[in-house]
Formats: structure tokens, C-alpha cells, sequence
């Protein structure tokens, strides 16, 4: 009895958050995202300014609001990666099969929100506070996995590099998308991209945090 009225709940919750983010989208894309105020994506939710606030803290998250994927991914990679398989290698395989099947979340996002993003100072801060908080957070598994210890310098050194190679295929994907590529095309040059990188950090990270 107590389980449905919990599960409407969190139902309605989803789909205002949804709301919000669609309506917030929209007018970021009509407008420019530094052009359209809190003020405005609520009444275009038909929604209070504090509901979207209470969802949405920040106004950057309005737009980039796959943050929890995008900055956990990494480190959850790493924690179910297979048997005998490095971290180097199941994020490898985790990004190749991302660019396959054009992942949102690696920055397959189309030209107008692609250019949206560029376009925004705001926007582009909070995306490097993402990638900052991606490495840490890649840092601490990769610590946890390797029984390091918390001044270890050795999960802090491989996240930064793995972590850099990922910032590089980000902001490489982004700047084919504003160019006008097709997905099809920049999914080929960064899975070669991606190749190429990963594969620089094969002799020192090729028997690192090896399940």
C-alpha cells in the first residue's frame, strides 16, 4: 500500500524535471542560453521559479543535465570492468563503444546545442568543473581499486592522464559538431582519435588496477 503513492511521487518528480529541462533546452536553442533568464524557463514549464531552482541549482545544469553520467562514468567503468581487464582497457572499450552508438554524453549533442555550449563562457566553465570533478572522482576508485593509499600519487597520476585523453576526445567531438560534420564521420575520427590516445598510455598504464 505504501509503495505506489511513493512510486506516483517520484514519477511526477521525473516528469517535471523533464519538463523543465525540455522547456529550458528549447529557449536556450531559440535564444542563446545567456539570453533567457530562470524566470523565463519556469513560466515556459508553467512551473514557480523555485521549482526550477529546487531541480536545477545552477542555470548552467539546465542545459547540461546529464552531469551525474558524464562526470560518474569513468569511475564506474572502472568498477565493472571484466576479469583480467586494466582500467586503461575497459575505458578504452567503454569509449569505443560510446562513439558507436553516438553517446550524448561524450559530446555527440548535434550543431545547435553543440554551438549553444561553445558560444557560452558560463557554459563552458561549468563543463571544465565537470571534467575536473570527473578526474577526481575517477581518482578515488582508482585508489579504492588499487588498495592506495590516500596520498598515493599513483590513482591521482593515471586519472589525470585517462582523464585527459577523455577531455581530449570531448572537446575534439565538440569542435567537429560545431563544424557542421555529420555524426557518422565524427564518430569515425574519433574512434581513430580515441585509438591513438588511449594507446600513447599502453606503456605505463597497460598493468595498472588489473582485475
Amino acid at each position: 500500500m505504501s509503495t505506489q503513492p511513493m512510486g506516483l511521487r517520484e514519477l511526477k518528480k521525473r516528469r517535471t524535471r523533464e519538463n523543465i529541462s525540455h522547456q529550458a533546452t528549447r529557449l536556450f536553442l531559440e535564444r542563446g542560453f545567456d539570453n533567457v533568464t530562470i524566470a523565463e524557463v519556469a513560466a515556459a514549464a508553467q512551473v514557480a521559479k523555485m521549482t526550477v531552482t529546487n531541480y536545477f541549482p545552477r542555470k548552467e545544469d539546465l542545459a547540461l543535465d546529464l552531469q551525474d553520467v558524464f562526470v560518474h562514468l569513468p569511475a564506474r567503468t572502472v568498477l565493472e570492468r571484466g576479469p583480467g581487464e586494466s582500467a586503461l582497457a575497459a575505458l578504452r572499450r567503454a569509449y569505443l563503444s560510446a562513439v558507436a552508438g553516438q553517446d550524448p554524453v561524450i559530446g555527440f549533442s548535434g550543431p545547435e546545442f553543440a554551438r549553444m555550449i561553445v558560444q557560452s563562457p558560463a557554459l563552458v566553465t561549468r563543463l571544465r568543473e565537470f571534467h575536473d570533478a570527473r578526474e577526481k572522482a575517477l581518482a578515488v576508485t582508482l585508489a579504492e581499486e588499487t588498495g592506495a593509499g590516500p596520498d598515493a600519487v599513483e590513482p591521482r597520476a593515471a586519472s589525470a592522464l585517462l582523464s585527459a585523453v577523455h577531455r581530449l576526445l570531448f572537446e575534439e567531438t565538440l569542435r567537429l559538431t560545431v563544424e557542421g560534420r555529420g555524426n557518422d564521420e565524427i564518430a569515425r575520427i574519433t574512434a581513430e582519435h580515441a585509438r591513438v590516445s588511449f594507446g600513447m598510455l599502453e606503456p605505463s598504464l597497460a598493468g595498472y588496477a588489473v582485475r
